[in-house]
């Protein structure tokens, strides 16, 4: 199938290909056609590499240890949240090769140009800020735990490293994402049949009912569905006419099942004993023997690295997508570098108290998550699926159904169902059983606003 490039849309200058250790040029703009490369099955060690990380691991452990759940009820949990984030994952990176474009770019169909400067910028924080700081403290303190280095000096470590990859670009991220995979892949495994041999399946955890499951489920849909901002990211270099099945099903599977295993795998850790809050790394490795620690040790701090080299990149894409302006031929290397060095500020003061700042985090993540890709997702279908090229770079373009049915879902959600320690909704406040559904509401939410809003639209 010939597919050419679309008129009226912006194309990226300069020559990259599949050089490694070019400095990728451009920005946000259309990938042009000679270009591309690549096949979908990389998108499995593209994600997987990433979720290989003890940021994965902990979720399951907050599942009994901070949610209440037996076991058993945290590995349905697990399923139910990570496995409809994964779905949404597939479906989003499946629209990269014809589109050609980052994530936050296609949002700008169902946002219109400056309505899309919301999500961008939510995304921004989340990735750029958020979930960079996250994986820096998680790989430091494993650093930290393995060499007696300090904190502070473990986390300069690891950044340099990640704002490194995230400097160069797409292709050296995808690239060390692949020789990551196996070494990653290999020390999970041997630590997690050793933590599976040991656990206690029939822990019947401190009786989190129903609202400490849809925590969890939660917790986990945060997790998963945080990488579908930057879906399309990773798969606009892919040829246009390669399989979309494929490439929805590697990108799928590529986050599904790290996060389904290392979930499980966390919440087992805590039926065997230990700290698994208060020092969650040291209490995790605590029950391996002393080789194996160390190599876990190790691998927490190269998952780390694999998350962010991802985060930064695609936080500086959601950047440049609200219009940043800098030098064309390091507009997009330059970005990373910004996201990184603010990333890591934050992560300073998250060396401390560790757990409860990354149990908070999810949910919020999931409370915006949740209405973005309710709109995406209900434009796509109002759309069959169509992508108007020309409508993503045209700064005339509005679609304001967009971001009310967001800022809608988000504020309602929150105000009626949110369930943290800095704010309880009004529903939690009357029915403490109920957990926290703000995800779940936020989505049909922004859902309805916008089936009801989108057709009024000149």
């Amino acid at each position: 199938m010939k597919v050419m490039q679309p008129p009226g849309v912006a194309v990226r200058e300069g020559e990259y290909g599949a050089k490694v250790t070019a400095v990728e040029p451009g920005g946000v703009e259309f990938i042009p056609l000679s270009d591309r490369h690549g096949v979908p099955r990389q998108l499995l060690w593209t994600w997987m590499s990433p979720n290989l990380e003890f940021a994965t691991i902990f979720l399951g452990v907050l599942a009994v240890a901070a949610f209440g759940l037996s076991f058993w009820q945290a590995a349905l949990g697990v399923l139910v949240g990570t496995g409809l984030g994964a779905i949404s994952h597939g479906v989003l990176s499946a629209r990269g090769p014809s589109a050609g474009v980052p994530q936050m770019v296609l949002g700008r169909l169902s946002f219109g140009y400056w309505g899309n400067l919301i999500p961008s910028a939510f995304n921004s924080v989340a990735a750029g800020v958020g979930w960079f700081a996250v994986n820096s403290v998680s790989g430091a303190l494993a650093l930290n735990t393995l060499t007696g280095l300090p904190a502070w000096l473990c986390l300069v470590v690891v950044v340099t490293i990640m704002v490194a990859l995230g400097f160069f670009g797409h292709n050296l991220v995808q690239a060390f994402e692949k020789y990551a995979f196996p070494v990653l892949a290999v020390i999970f495994v041997v630590a997690s049949v050793i933590i599976l041999s040991k656990a206690r399946p029939g822990f019947a955890g401190a009786g989190g009912g129903l609202g400490g499951f849809l925590l969890t489920v939660g917790a986990t849909f945060g997790y998963a569905a945080g990488w579908n901002p930057y879906a399309a990211d990773y798969t606009r270099y892919l040829p246009p006419d390669v399989s979309r099945r494929a490439v929805g099903l590697f990108a799928g599977l590529g986050v599904f099942v790290p996060c389904v295993v290392l979930e499980v795998v966390g919440a087992a850790s805590v039926t065997i004993g230990g700290d698994a809050l208060g020092q969650p790394t040291s209490a995790f490795t605590g029950h391996l023997p002393g080789f194996v620690a160390g190599l876990t040790l190790l691998a927490i701090a190269l998952g780390a690295i694999s998350a962010n080299a991802v985060n930064v990149y695609s936080g500086a894409m959601s950047l440049l997508t609200m219009g940043v302006r800098l030098p064309l031929t390091l507009r997009r290397a330059l970005t990373a570098v910004a996201c990184g060095v603010v990333g890591f500020l934050v992560a300073l003061s998250g060396l401390e108290d560790a757990g409860h700042k990354y149990e908070s985090f999810l949910l919020v993540i999931s409370y915006w998550i949740g209405p973005w890709l309710a709109v995406v997702l209900t434009d796509w279908y109002l759309r069959r699926g169509r992508v108007e090229e020309a409508l993503l770079f045209d700064r005339r373009h509005t679609n304001w159904a967009g971001p009310i049915a967001m800022v809608a879902g988000v504020v309602l959600s929150v105000w009626l169902f949110s369930n943290q320690q800095q704010y309880v909704g009004l529903v939690p406040q009357r029915v403490p059983a109920v957990g926290d559904i703000a995800f779940e509401v936020g989505f049909l939410i922004s859902a309805v606003v916008y089936l009801v809003l989108r057709p009024l639209r000149r």
